[in-house]
């Protein structure tokens, strides 16, 4: 073993030159980390046998393990590479991500997971038919999984693709979508959710050593963060050396033309809350009310739309009861806030380190800054800290999109197969259409993620938050808490706030790709005209390109006023239900119902 990396640091260089000048320790380790996942996941599939296995794990992952789980699946690409890529390029304004990232598990943990957990189901929409004891329900709630799930890939692609092409210098964009996405694939479709559990656990702890072990090395060797945000802020940095002569300061390059000001970047309403309002040619007063609207529309985003992600949710089911999945819940929202620690400081230090990166575009912008940072320590320990971090972006995107592939998969094989298509379906035959419909998801998500090269992680994971904030995040917590909503009323206002903030979010993009110098511009050029639109109509530009403000209390009111117009439609069993889903589990409620349901379900 010893002579590998001393083969590797001796001949690195012919060695990279026959791997398309790919450096041999960020080959290695990125390698390592494709390797392990594989041989966990052909490991954990000897034990998937059963239906249950593959859905819902067998309902006995413990709290710790399935914090570690859902803390890894969590941390998708848009944590590990697009937070620091969204903080160099947008500054202060862009430090709502991390926040709110880790403020909507508290949203979960307060109202959802516990309830959620103690009725009982396989998946979301099983919660949605059998709540409403609407079949009609199922069928729609498996298309806002489908809808959330294929939205959020994409960013996962996106960071797929943009990670090989760093590693290969010259390989093309979309050869690391496919190939990353055929392996997640392999994985899902051999031990669904109780053979990812194990791996995902593993990458949360990979992500968290290769995200903080360089930040540590970075910080000693180019000073401290406080060092770093005192050389963006020209007051901060003269007042610092007038009272404190001693205080660390660092030294950085120029910035290119491309870089936001100074004066912009460490404004908390600056390019990334302004850009609607400044393509229309306003001042920064006239900016304001623009940035707060889209400061409180992303909030309310990536808070609810944390409490509706299909994906996430389901991972409660694998819980023993209600008390672990709340447990973990707690869990979760200790891991992932240590982790928003690290993000910010990448973005930060390479905005001094590496401003060229604002010249670039697409896989070659901002969004490489986590990998390509750790190189400025020069030498082997560079390639070795940013082999480091390019292993844990495998680990980041990996992760959660074999989450999104279960959750996707389980909605096509147990859902519709299963529940519409064959009801009299044996296990065998579900678990076969299983392991198909993976492959068939699979194959989707990697076509469409090499459509998104342009866009940017956190972008397009922001309007996915904003889809599951209007559509499953109504749904679930009105259902929970409300008695008098009806199947009609939950129907409608989770069919109109989903839809329009999914329509809201698609045009933006294409009209985004529209403006693309390669050959996404050539495709999507037909909606180039939506730009001269949208500089004429900032508000709405807004009010698109994050729905959240809007149609999540669209949603809502709408549940509540078809709700009231329909009231006589309240399930005859609704007090029975609601015992079920907040009652303490020792009362024996839970298995009351859910035999019943079994019976007449036919699982």
């Amino acid at each position: 073993m010893s002579a590998l990396p001393l083969f590797l640091a001796a001949g690195g260089g012919s060695f990279g030159d026959v791997l398309g000048g790919a450096d041999p320790w960020i080959l290695v380790f990125s390698l390592s980390t494709v390797a392990v996942t594989i041989w966990m996941g052909f490991r954990s599939a000897r034990t998937s046998k059963t239906a249950s296995d593959f859905f819902v794990a067998g309902r006995s992952v413990s709290v710790g393990w399935n914090a570690s789980a859902i803390s890894g699946e969590y941390l998708s690409a848009a944590s590990f590479m697009g937070i620091a890529g969204m903080v160099m390029s947008s500054g202060y304004d862009a430090l709502w991500y991390p926040v709110c990232y880790a403020c909507g598990y508290l949203f979960l943990l307060l109202f959802i997971a516990g309830p959620l957990r103690r009725f009982g189901a396989y998946t979301i929409p099983d919660f949605a038919e059998g709540r409403f004891d609407s079949p009609l329900f199922r069928k729609i709630a498996v298309c806002f999984v489908l809808f959330i799930g294929f939205f959020y890939t994409m960013p996962q692609m996106k960071g797929a693709g943009t990670t090989l092409a760093y590693i290969f210098p010259g390989l093309p964009y979309w050869v690391g979508v496919v190939a990353v996405g055929a392996v997640i694939t392999l994985n899902v479709a051999l031990g669904g959710m109780k053979g990812i559990t194990l791996v995902q656990a593993f990458q949360y702890w990979m992500k968290m050593f290769a995200i903080s072990v360089p930040v540590f090395v970075l910080m000693s060797v180019y000073g401290f963060y406080g060092a770093h945000v005192g050389a963006n802020d020209g007051r901060a940095l003269a007042a610092a050396k007038d009272a404190a002569p001693i205080v660390q300061t660092v030294e950085r390059k120029p910035l290119v033309e491309k870089a936001p000001a100074d004066t912009a970047w460490v404004s908390p309403f600056g390019p990334l809350t302004t850009k609607a309002a400044k393509a229309a040619g306003l001042n920064a007063e006239q900016a304001r009310p623009y940035s707060l609207l889209y400061t409180y529309s992303l909030i309310i985003a990536l808070v609810c739309g944390t409490a509706g992600l299909p994906h996430i949710l389901v991972r409660f089911y694998t819980n023993p009861d209600g008390v672990a999945a709340k447990r973990t819940t707690m869990w979760v929202m200790i891991l992932i806030g240590i982790f928003y620690v690290f993000p910010p400081v990448f973005g930060v230090i390479g905005r001094n380190l590496l401003p060229e990166l604002y010249a670039g575009a697409g896989a070659k912008g901002t969004d490489k800054i986590v990998l390509e940072l750790p190189r400025a320590v020069g030498g082997v320990w560079g390639s070795v800290l940013s082999g480091i971090t390019c292993a844990g972006a495998f680990a980041a995107f990996m992760s959660t999109f074999s989450g999104l592939l279960v959750s996707m998969t389980g909605a096509l094989a147990h859902d519709v197969y299963g529940r519409m298509l064959k009801p009299q379906a044996t296990a065998e035959e579900r678990l076969r259409m299983f392991k198909i419909a993976a492959v068939a998801i699979g194959a989707v998500a990697i076509g469409l993620g090499c459509f998104v090269e342009p866009l940017e992680i956190n972008f397009m994971v922001g309007q996915a938050f904003a889809i599951a904030a209007a559509s499953y995040f109504p749904l679930l917590f009105m259902s929970v808490w409300w008695r008098g909503m009806t199947m009609t009323g939950a129907a409608t206002g989770m069919l109109t706030g989903g839809l329009c903030a999914l329509v809201a979010a698609a045009v933006v993009n294409v009209s985004s790709l529209a403006l693309d110098k390669g050959p996404m511009g050539k495709i999507f050029a037909g909606f180039a005209p939506m730009n001269a639109f949208w500089k004429e109509h900032p508000l709405l530009r807004i009010l698109c390109e994050q729905p959240a403000i809007w149609t999540v209390p669209l949603a809502i009111g709408l549940m509540i006023v078809v709700s009231k117009l329909t009231a006589a439609k309240v399930p005859g069993d609704i007090r029975m239900k609601m015992l079920v889903l907040h009652a303490p589990e020792s009362l024996g409620l839970k298995n009351e119902y859910i035999q019943e349901h079994t019976a007449g379900a036919g699982h």
